[in-house]
């Protein structure tokens, strides 16, 4: 796992307890903010994945031309 991945899974992991946490306290703005949180994390992710995709994609084209 990418330094990036881990980064967006702990972001992921904080945004999941502060949406929960305003959802239990009745506070909708941290609610909010976990949630958007938690979405911009997951966004992240898929971009690294999408990144290691595209990096395994020309390594493997690479190794075809030799």
């Amino acid at each position: 796992m990418s330094e990036e991945k881990l980064k967006s899974k702990i972001e992921q992991a904080s945004g999941v307890i502060k949406e929960g946490t305003g959802k239990l306290t009745g506070d909708k703005e941290l609610e909010a903010k976990g949630f958007v949180e938690k979405t911009i994390a997951k966004g992240k992710e898929l971009v690294d994945d999408a990144k290691e995709a595209v990096e395994g994609a020309v390594d493997a084209v690479e190794e075809k031309l030799k």
